[in-house]
């Protein structure tokens, strides 16, 4: 699949006539919990030449390229990846964590040493607690549930534990965040669940787990109380976003 992927970029730059500075993993195979029919969720980051950035008809600023049952690929421009940096957007923080990279260079990685001076702690809180709680509410307050769905809550949860103890984005890995933060008691729970995802195409509905769901309804009460206590966050300037955009045109 490494080869598949790779190839799949080099189509894209002399199709769309860019340069992908970097390409990650992104989802249920980066974050380390995929089952064995899961697709590969391929994202990048793109730079065009100069001239582009000058024309008076915007040109679109996402490539969409694939999305199957296999392979589901698309990027950014990086013009809009530097602004949306700037809003502490979750998804630039992820992708620059992923620990599967497709492709990666120079310019990527002096960006790279940058971003976590951009990463607003309270908007990443907010990020992951809504993100747990929808999950939450729409898919496991049920009898009945989805129990894969138990994953997309307690990751969010254990980001937000994260970052209050670390002030930076939390890793990819679920591993990591589960070794780092989750109670030696909810661990037998979470690695029997855990086991079976890798392992079969879907785990599939079960009665809901009311030992798990105590744990989600008192963190998530505990945390909205923390968060909203915290001060607003303070954007930096954009100096070093233009600074680094400006030579990655260069270097295009």
């Amino acid at each position: 699949m490494y080869q598949q992927i790779s190839s799949a970029l080099k189509t894209i730059e002399k199709k769309e006539d860019v340069c992908i500075l970097y390409a990650v993993e992104s989802g249920s195979r980066a974050w380390g919990f995929a089952s064995p029919d899961s697709d590969y969720d391929v994202r990048f980051i793109y730079v065009r030449h100069a001239k582009d950035y000058l024309k008076l008809e915007k040109v679109r600023d996402v490539i969409e390229w694939q999305q199957d049952s296999i392979l589901d690929i698309n990027g950014w421009d990086l013009q809009k990846a530097l602004r949306l940096l700037r809003n502490s957007n979750p998804t630039l923080f992820e992708w620059s964590n992923s620990p599967i990279i497709y492709r990666t260079t120079e310019t990527w990685e002096n960006i790279k040493k940058e971003i976590n001076r951009y990463f607003l702690m309270k908007a990443g809180l907010h990020h992951y607690l809504s993100t747990a709680t929808s999950n939450y509410q729409e898919y496991l307050k049920g009898e009945t549930v989805k129990l894969k769905k138990y994953f997309y809550v307690i990751r969010p949860l254990l980001a937000c534990k994260w970052i209050l103890k670390k002030k930076c984005p939390p890793p990819m890995l679920f591993s990591d965040l589960v070794e780092a933060e989750l109670e030696q008691e909810m661990r037998p729970t979470i690695d029997k669940l855990l086991q079976l995802k890798t392992i079969t195409s879907e785990v599939g509905e079960g009665r809901r787990i009311d030992a798990l769901n105590e744990y989600i309804d008192k963190l998530i009460a505990q945390l909205q109380i923390v968060i909203e206590a915290l001060p607003a966050d303070t954007k930096p300037g954009w100096e070093k976003l233009d600074e680094l955009f400006l030579s990655a045109l260069e270097k295009r």
